[in-house]
């Protein structure tokens, strides 16, 4: 993996941890999203979408299987994954939790190239709090500008 794909990666997943901390707060305050919105909406007002749900249409690319990663309280979780949704408009870093508890081997739900429909929670820049990288959970320091979204249901469109 190239230096820039492994920060990509990282910088994907910085958001599993941040959102699985706060899972409850969020899921309890957010609407059903439902028409799709545009990736270019979210990358011009990132600050306005934070951990809101929307829905996206658009192309996978880059899909990024993750190592095994711990959770604070110890859980080991399986099969968590990174790809990037791109639109007409523009891409968007997408991460998708692993399995936790149970041993397993799980491939990606997505695939390079396919077109799916996204609902996710979106984070903005500089979030804080925690995040999931390559070496498990960490503390995020200064963090660059890059928009996030966890992705809570993915349904493949017909061709």
């Amino acid at each position: 993996m190239t230096h820039g794909s492994a920060s990509r990666a990282r910088t994907l997943v910085t958001l599993l941890t941040v959102l699985w901390l706060g899972w409850s707060v969020v899921g309890s305050s957010c609407a059903s999203a439902s028409e799709p919105i545009t990736i270019r909406e979210i990358v011009d007002e990132p600050k306005s979408f934070h951990l809101k749900q929307v829905t996206l249409r658009g192309t996978v690319r880059n899909v990024t299987p993750l190592d095994p990663y711990k959770l604070p309280a110890g859980t080991m979780c399986y099969g968590a994954y990174l790809f990037y949704l791109e639109d007409e408009t523009s891409s968007i870093n997408v991460a998708v939790f692993g399995l936790c508890g149970v041993p397993t081997v799980k491939d990606p739900d997505v695939e390079d190239g396919q077109r799916v429909e996204l609902t996710a929670t979106i984070q903005s820049p500089s979030h804080g709090g925690y995040y999931l990288s390559f070496q498990g959970v960490k503390v995020v320091g200064e963090r660059e500008g890059v928009i996030q979204a966890v992705a809570d249901r993915i349904t493949p469109l017909a061709e």
